[in-house]
């Protein structure tokens, strides 16, 4: 016993010293990568130029099948977005089968099938992988456009398209893109309601008779099935598709801007910037360089142990996050490192994202930092493998772009060599604070006033939420002897006096408006009436009641999908305000201050631009025709769960209303909110019917 408890004390002792011994400023060397073993994809090709590639993985029952095209289209120009709308009708019909049919075999197969301008998926059992093969192959091969369909996909893409314009992130990725690539660049042909309007049937045949080619195209095999089994069925089924000569277009060569350039794109009632610093790199996949900037942008901001998150975020609660990315491409990639903040740090938040990209230039990253780092990115890619489409795409990768044939084999090995040195010398490369496009969507007059310091020439360029250059001094100002309560006069006069409106005592109306419910359309009937301050309005859609809210002039509730809760004081001194049919008349009463911001153009007509302050210190910005006196349009930001969001009104169309001694309302009214446009169109009015007290109770 006394000899082993020596010899455990010399151990103990032993292992004491050698930890005193350890310097830990000193990086452990790294142990062997692992070797990656990816299951070598068989390949084969057929007569007519298709490439396929077959994994085999039988432990589960499943195969999916994918066609990827390798073409360069030429550019869409002034109908940019059909392409898009290739995808959807090579699953709307073909030759041999009705949508309906071909929705209700796949469906019978429980198989999932989706295609885009360049590729078709198959996905399900292996016992209907023969079924998935035809379908597959009919859509690829003998797709019969259909002018009906087109029409669909052109409203539905019209109508995000409205949705879109006020969202932030599109506006951010629009302009972007419209910078660093241009318009003789794909990646720089930005979709309008303009160009998508311009969308034709016969753009989309051109383009599937063109592209859709198997001497252009690879198909990856992945699941439980052996390559003799799929190549009998990929020969049946695709050995007649036809191959063709394919143009190949050539595109401009985008460079990054010589100096740092801020493009300000103006966003209504903003509560947040969106912020991307971004321009063009040259990054090829397969280059040397690919595998030490995946590293590089990990550590700047390739998740939430990136700098940029750690600083702004976790440092100084700017954000909930903020991310950096640095992508490779043959035609051409990019580098972006986005931000969402508030007004009030906009521009330090923008600083700070320049100083991280500046320090990783400037300082080597720590051992430890560096080592966390390729860990996480030897896992990530330890977990992909595991994915049989992951290994058919590198095998797709390596004929595609010509890598080495055992780039993938030696990923880890590559990866665990990248040293400090190797991310300054990527990081002076390819992350340049002093050659970008900052980008900044925000609320004008509040941010991009903060902005010009990070411009080169301290000026900076406005875009609209297409990238279409706009003048610098947008807003100008009203003439002096313009004040806000002449504006509001001339309304009152515009829609029929103070006689008119005193004369209305009770008025019901009754708006259908249109809204997208997951790619349908809903038709809303929005009922509202007033009487003597008191209120009462419903949206119902499909027999039944959305929304309801009632007030009996000093109390009452808000309802919505069956929920229902009594107003707070808050929501009385709102419905007050909204159940007064006068309310126009008497603005004070209610403690709104209005102030004229300026004159702008709206829709090729001048505006005043009038700001609205009411008691609680909540403003909105009114719109009023010059010409007519008509308030046009209103732009709000409301609190919806704990959220901040813009809510955008536009009025028009203003008609008498039966019966009401010239009083006017706007019937058309179009609401646009959370990625949201529902138009309006007002059906009846009816006026001094006598509503009864019943109903607001």
């Amino acid at each position: 016993m006394k000899k082993l408890t020596l010899s455990i004390l010399s151990l103990a002792v032993a292992i004491s010293a050698s930890a005193q011994k350890l310097d830990r400023s000193i990086r452990p060397k790294a142990g062997p990568a692992p070797e990656v073993k990816l299951g070598e994809p068989q390949s084969f090709t057929l007569a007519n130029g298709l490439r396929v590639f077959v994994v085999e993985k039988h432990k589960l029952p499943v195969v999916s099948i994918s066609i990827q095209l390798d073409v360069r289209p030429a550019l869409e120009g002034e109908s940019a977005g059909y392409s898009s709308m290739v995808g959807e009708l090579l699953t709307s019909g073909t030759k041999t089968r009705s949508n309906e049919q071909l929705a209700k075999e796949i469906d019978y197969i429980g198989a999932n099938i989706n295609a885009s301008s360049t590729s078709v998926y198959a996905g399900g059992l292996k016992k209907h992988v023969g079924k998935m093969m035809e379908l597959m192959a009919d859509m690829t091969i003998n797709s019969d456009f259909k002018q009906e369909e087109a029409d669909k996909i052109k409203k539905r893409t019209l109508s995000g398209l409205e949705a879109s314009k006020n969202e932030p992130d599109d506006m951010l990725n629009n302009v972007s893109a419209s910078l660093n690539f241009g318009k003789q660049h794909p990646y720089g042909e930005v979709v309008t309601d303009v160009t998508a309007a311009k969308m034709t049937l016969e753009d989309c045949k051109k383009y599937y008779s063109t592209y859709f080619r198997p001497n252009v195209a690879y198909m990856a095999v992945i699941g439980d099935i052996t390559v003799g089994e799929a190549k009998e069925l990929i020969e049946k089924h695709f050995g007649k598709w036809q191959k063709a000569e394919v143009p190949v277009a050539t595109y401009s060569n985008p460079t990054a801007p010589a100096k740092t350039n801020v493009a300000f794109v103006p966003r209504e009632a903003a509560v947040q910037s969106v912020i991307n610093v971004t321009y063009p790199i040259d990054l090829k996949p397969g280059e040397p360089d690919v595998i030490k900037t995946r590293v590089a942008n990990s550590i700047l901001g390739g998740g939430s142990n990136g700098r940029l998150f750690l600083n702004l975020r976790e440092k100084h609660a700017w954000t909930y996050g903020s991310y950096s990315s640095i992508s490779q491409d043959d035609l051409k990639g990019n580098f972006t490192a986005y931000a969402k903040c508030r007004n009030a740090v906009s521009d330090s938040a923008l600083a700070e994202i320049l100083v991280e990209m500046n320090r990783l230039q400037n300082e080597k990253v720590g051992a430890e930092e560096l080592q966390n780092h390729l860990n996480y990115l030897s896992g990530s890619f330890a977990i992909g493998l595991e994915n049989a489409q992951t290994i058919a795409q590198y095998a797709i990768n390596i004929e595609r772009y010509k890598m080495p044939k055992d780039y993938y084999q030696n990923y880890l090995k590559n990866l665990n060599a990248v040293t400090a040195d190797d991310i300054q010398n990527v990081a002076r490369k390819y992350i340049t604070a002093s050659n970008a496009h900052i980008v900044v969507v925000g609320a004008k007059g509040d941010v991009d006033k903060t902005l010009t310091r990070f411009d080169s020439d301290g000026k900076l360029d406005y875009y609209d939420n297409y990238g279409n250059p706009l003048k610098a001094a947008e807003t100008k100002a009203a003439p002096a002897s313009i004040t806000a309560d002449e504006i509001l006069k001339k309304y009152i006069a515009a829609i029929g006096g103070e006689k008119a409106i005193t004369s209305i005592k009770d008025i019901k109306t009754v708006t259908k408006a249109k809204m997208d419910a997951g790619g349908q359309e809903m038709t809303l009937t929005v009922t509202e009436m007033k009487k003597n301050g008191k209120l009462k309005s419903t949206v119902e859609a499909m027999g039944m009641t959305f929304q309801k809210k009632v007030f009996d002039g000093t109390k009452g509730y808000e309802e919505q999908q069956g929920q229902k809760q009594e107003m707070d004081a808050d929501a009385i001194a709102s419905a007050k305000e909204e159940a007064d049919i006068a309310a126009e008349l008497n603005p004070a009463k209610y403690g709104n201050k209005r102030t004229v911001k300026g004159m702008e153009t709206l829709n090729g007509a001048e505006v005043y631009a009038v700001e609205n302050m009411d008691a609680k210190g909540k403003k909105s910005t009114e719109y009023y025709d010059v010409k007519t006196g008509y308030l046009v349009k209103n732009v709000a930001t409301e609190e919806m769960q704990g959220q901040s969001m813009t809510m955008i009104t536009e009025y028009g169309d203003y008609k008498e209303v039966p019966g009401g001694n010239g009083y006017k309302i706007p019937h058309s009214v179009k609401q646009s909110a959370g990625g949201q446009t529902i138009p309006g169109k007002v059906e009846t009015v009816e006026v001094n019917k006598n509503i009864p007290d019943s109903e607001f109770n």
